[in-house]
């Protein structure tokens, strides 16, 4: 036979949720880390303090006890997670990037730029490598907008070219 659940208890427990709702969610969410799974972790914090209220004997223990029963609620879902993830003897084999082909790539294109003629490098550093903007650059050199946009891309043709900068990385693919 269920046991009878007297009204007083919900009436009271219902009056403790009100006051303390928003103090026990910004907890939540420090626990949880997201407003959504504290909602949750709220949820059946309270479900379980629900459970227990006649048990808690001072009115001043329960936000301990809710705070405690969130904190090993989420002890548990941690160690749920940790077990999605299976040891194995075997590890797979995962395609990884060579790090070195970015310093290798940064020393090629530094070369190539450095075999185009002065004003074109003078024009692809200050446009590209220091980020200026076609005026700001046409300024600088003392050239017209246009000029600046027709050395661009004649350097950027050029580079093109460059067998040099024309092998693509082998990522292990």
């Amino acid at each position: 036979m269920a046991e009878s659940i007297p009204l007083a208890r919900y009436a009271e427990f219902a009056s403790y949720v009100e006051d303390r709702g928003p103090a026990l969610l910004r907890m939540a969410i420090s626990v949880a880390g997201n407003r959504e799974d504290a909602e949750d972790l709220l949820q059946t914090a309270l479900v379980k303090t629900f459970f227990a209220w006649d048990r808690i004997s001072s009115p001043r223990a329960r936000d301990g006890y809710v705070r405690r029963a969130m904190t090993n609620t989420q002890i548990s879902e941690w160690r749920r997670r940790r077990l999605e993830i299976y040891p194995t003897a075997e590890i797979p084999e995962q395609l990884t990037e060579d790090p070195t082909w970015h310093s290798d790539l940064a020393d090629a294109v530094e070369r190539a730029v450095a075999k185009l003629p002065p004003r074109q490098q003078a024009t692809l550093r200050l446009r590209y490598y220091e980020d200026r903007t076609e005026a700001e650059v046409a300024r600088m050199l003392g050239v017209s907008v246009g000029t600046v946009k027709s050395t661009v891309a004649r350097a950027v043709a050029k580079l093109r070219k460059d067998t040099e900068l024309a092998a693509e990385p082998d990522l292990g693919r």
